[in-house]
């Protein structure tokens, strides 16, 4: 039986390498980074696409070549691909603003209008955009980052209703998840003092692990979770 299509972008490292190390398996995978040189181990059989997403012409590339040469058998999109500078807003470049808009909300808006073109032929597809725990409470220093994960909430949530407009029947699903702190090279790099800190804060006593994100994505993606629509998914051990 021929495998379903799935979509990861940003699938180089950190959540993305593990969603796509979980779902392998299961799916034909089309694995995004910004270039070639990204990957510092590919994923066999998977299919491999770049493009710099803070780059309007490259993002409306990536979107063309997505539905010419993967439109025929598309199922899931994984929205993970995201980029952060941390800084108080009164200090943030124009440069910084603009590419987290670009890379966080507007790459995903432009690659959920070119999966539901594709869903639509078969009235069938899972799309999951990664939010953050900064777009449900926002965080300090992160202003615009928190602003464009909100975003990704409301997108998916909108497109989940766009879809029960047009379809009187229909397998279309759009979701977020908004995970907590994930062991990563961002929570690596904290000083054992705000490590603790945050880690007082989490019922759970510990940070969530990327297969934690990865085994959520899996079951979602799965007709086991067909009636799970429209909302967003927090995964953060406890943390309010």
């Amino acid at each position: 039986m021929k495998k379903r299509k799935v979509l990861i972008t940003g699938a180089s490292k950190g959540l993305g390498l593990a969603i796509a190390n979980k779902l392998a398996p299961i799916y034909d995978l089309i694995l995004h980074a910004t270039n070639e040189g990204s990957f510092s181990s590919k994923i066999p059989d998977s299919n491999f696409l770049y493009a710099d997403f803070s780059d309007q012409s490259q993002l409306e590339a990536f979107c063309k070549k997505l539905k010419k040469d993967h439109g025929d058998s598309l199922y899931g999109v994984i929205n993970n691909a995201g980029i952060t500078f941390d800084k108080p807003i009164n200090y943030q470049p124009e440069i910084e603003i603009d590419t987290m808009l670009n890379v966080n909300l507007r790459a995903p808006i432009f690659i959920c209008k070119t999966a539901m073109k594709i869903f639509q032929q078969n009235k069938t597809g899972v799309i999951i955009n990664i939010s953050s725990i900064s777009g449900d409470g926002g965080n300090a220093f992160q202003s615009v980052y928190a602003a464009t994960k909100a975003g990704l909430v409301a997108l998916s949530k909108s497109l989940a209703q766009e879809a029960a407009a047009l379809y009187d029947l229909h397998n279309i699903r759009v979701l977020s998840i908004s995970p907590g702190f994930i062991e990563s090279d961002m929570t690596g790099s904290l000083s054992q003092e705000v490590r603790d800190k945050y880690l007082s804060a989490i019922p759970s006593k510990r940070f969530g692990k990327p297969d934690d994100v990865a085994n959520l994505v899996e079951f979602l993606l799965s007709e086991n979770a067909s009636y799970i629509n429209g909302t967003n998914i927090q995964i953060n051990g406890g943390l309010k």
